[in-house]
Order: structure tokens, then sequence, then C-alpha cells
């Protein structure tokens, strides 16, 4: 099974600390934020790896290389501009392949079970079910959260009665069936959100609610806290 490692953004609300560094190599805890990602993949049995870039791509692949030295392959998806998720997971694909994978964010830290998420993974058909995603409590800058988790796993965008409103956490297993239709426009801007709200209106979209250690690392503040808290971390 393979996993793409999302590194392509800008970071503006990290600026000036993303002026001269991408945001996934800022440290946390003495390993790059992106390193984390890498070395839980990897201790999960997940060593393919498919990193997308843009901003600075070049200090991504000084850093990191091919990943022998994680004990993992990594293959670079350039890209000149910022595709957004979707955008860039559609590039990616002819890397990625026709199994269903793995996507994180390279911005977050967390210890979530990538291994779990594996497994989850093979259950994706491409038809019936297409994409599975990890849903975290909601922090406190999007209180409202993103979906409603059903008990038998589906996932909707509208808050209905009796389910947990959750957030989205940035990392899910998808069948690349889910991004045919961008098939024609691999190098445009895309969105994931529409992608997933088609999904859930059919009901190929399934999730869980992750209660583990998640924090988005998107101001320097956040990043102070996730240095603090990586500091105590041994490496997987």
């Amino acid at each position: 099974m393979k996993a793409m490692i999302l590194a392509a953004g800008r970071g503006e609300r990290m600026r000036p600390l993303t002026d001269h560094t991408p945001k996934p190599l800022l440290p946390a805890g003495g390993e790059p934020l992106i390193g984390w990602h890498i070395r839980r993949l990897v201790a999960a049995g997940v060593c393919d790896l498919v990193i997308n870039h843009a901003w600075l791509g070049e200090r991504l692949e000084t850093a990191l290389g091919d990943g022998s030295r994680y004990g993992a392959r990594i293959a670079w998806s350039r890209e000149g501009e910022a595709l957004e998720t979707a955008g860039g997971i559609a590039r990616a694909l002819p890397l990625l392949g026709d199994a269903p994978f793995l996507v994180v964010n390279g911005d977050v830290l967390c210890d979530a079970d990538f291994s779990r998420l594996a497994r989850a993974a093979t259950t994706l058909d491409g038809t019936r079910r297409q994409a599975h995603l990890l849903l975290v409590d909601n922090p406190p800058h999007r209180v409202d959260g993103d979906f409603s988790l059903h008990d038998d796993g589906r996932v909707e965008r509208e808050a209905a009665p009796q389910t947990q409103r959750l957030t989205f956490s940035g990392i899910a297993a998808y069948h690349p069936a889910l991004f045919a239709a961008l098939a024609g426009a691999a190098d445009k801007k895309q969105p994931l959100l529409p992608l997933l709200l088609q999904g859930m209106a059919a009901g190929t979209v399934s999730g869980e609610h992750f209660a583990g250690l998640w924090l988005d690392v998107g101001t320097p503040q956040r990043l102070a806290e996730a240095d603090r808290i990586a500091a105590g971390w041994a490496r997987p």
C-alpha cells in the first residue's frame, strides 16, 4: 500500500517562519513535522510514499531525498503552483497506482495508527466505498466541526440527530475512483470538499472517530505546542 503526504501549501499564517522553510519541515521535538508522519507510516509497514510540493519544494527534496534514511521510498509529485488537496492528489495518481492509498496532511501532528487506517483502506472497492476519513474532536478554532458521524460509520455534511459532529483530520484512505472526474484536469486547482460531498450523498464515504492526539499546526503558537508535545515522543 502507498501513502501520500500533502506538503505543497505556502503556510501563510506561519510567516515569517515559512518564508525560507517549507511548513512540513518546521521542527517539532527535534524532528520535522513531516518526519513524524514518515516514521509512523514506515512503522505501520507503509513504506512507498508520494509527497507533493510547490513552495520551496527543492528544500523538501534536499532534506528528505529518496526517503532511505527513514526506511521509506519517496516519489515526488512536483507542482509549479499548489493545486489544493484534490488537485494535488489527482496529479499524483500515476505515482499512487490503482489501489486504495492513504493521505496525510503534512502540517499536522498526530499519533494515528496508520496500520489500522491501512486495514480500512483495503475495504474500499471504488464503487460502494470510496473514502474512509479520520474525524477528531472539534478544536477550539473549529468548534462546529465539519461532518456528522453515524453509528454505522456513514459520514454526512449536515448535522443529524443523535450523531457526533466532528472535524476532519486531513488523514484518510481513498480509492482512486473518487478522483476519476478529475482525470482530465490533473493540473488545475481542485478542492477536496466537493468530491467528498458527492461521495457522502451517494453513501460511499465512511469514517471513524480518532480520539488520540491530533494538532493542526497552523500558527506559530500551535507549532510551539507541537514542539512541547513531540519533545516527549520516542521515534517509532
